[in-house]
């Protein structure tokens, strides 16, 4: 919120999970959810072709113009997230390595905030899941140490020690990393 205002970014292909989200919870606020589902039984054609064009409208506002380039020939709210869907969530193999790219070579650098570190982590683990590649618990918590910077060797060092032979869990790393900062 600035000054009392909503402030969401307009998407620019990047983050799409994110956006979607922020777009749908703005949607619901502002009583233009019902396009993105079906037409209310005994709503008058004229009273929904209104209140789509407004959705539709306040989506659109709220895409870069290369994004909303791909929207121009969508006639209805529901076709806007579908069209954005298949551009930026689809699981293809591309996507997917590009994801896994993102993943492995996160390195948080000294100079970084580790909660800022921590939600980069988990937006890329999220946008993964999107894509149908969720990893267990224990991985994604050996994911998060590894990724680590050089200072945080000893934590990677304790928090190893105090698992032993127990499966660690991501939340628990979590914690213990944000309690040491």
């Amino acid at each position: 919120m600035d000054g009392g205002k909503l402030m969401i970014e307009k998407f620019d292909g990047s983050d799409y999970g994110f956006w979607r989200m922020q777009i749908e919870d703005y949607l619901y606020s502002k009583d233009l959810w019902q396009p993105l589902e079906d037409k209310s039984i005994g709503m008058k054609e004229a009273e929904w072709k209104v209140l789509d064009r407004k959705a539709m409208s306040v989506i659109r506002l709220l895409l870069s113009r290369n994004v909303a380039f791909h929207t121009a020939k969508e006639k209805t709210t529901k076709g806007i997230p579908k069209v954005l869907t298949d551009m930026y969530e689809k699981p293809s193999a591309a996507n997917k390595v590009h994801l896994m790219r993102r993943l492995f070579n996160l390195k948080m650098s000294e100079s970084t905030a580790v909660a800022e570190h921590l939600n980069e982590f988990n937006l890329i683990t999220a946008q993964l899941t999107s894509v149908a590649i969720d990893f267990d618990d224990e991985v994604r918590a050996l994911i998060l140490l590894s990724s680590l910077s050089e200072s945080w060797i000893e934590m990677v060092t304790v928090v190893s020690a105090l698992a032993g032979k127990a499966k660690l869990k991501f939340d628990e790393v979590r914690d213990l990393i944000i309690k040491s900062v």
